[in-house]
């Protein structure tokens, strides 16, 4: 544990972010588990208009740093491929 008054005061910070961290975690999380239960039940059109959506909070959460844009661009194309495939199939 930390002695320091700025060591103490630097925990705090660290625990403010990691909360903010993981709202915006979740919130991204579900956003993209929506979008898979779209695809999952067949509903193509309606995961067609949401992935604009999805893809838009992706490249706001890599803007935040709340994910690193190499990841963020793994899951754009993932999610793509997986809409062009539903599309494909139908």
């Amino acid at each position: 544990m930390a002695h320091h008054a700025s060591a103490l005061k630097q925990i705090r910070h660290s625990a403010r972010g990691r909360l903010r961290n993981k709202s915006h975690r979740s919130g991204l999380k579900t956003e993209v588990k929506g979008f898979r239960q779209k695809l999952d039940s067949k509903d193509v059109d309606g995961a067609r208009k949401e992935l604009s959506s999805t893809l838009s909070l992706i490249d706001h959460k890599a803007a935040l740093g709340i994910i690193h844009k190499n990841t963020a661009s793994r899951y754009k194309s993932r999610l793509t491929k997986a809409l062009n495939k539903a599309t494909a199939a139908k």
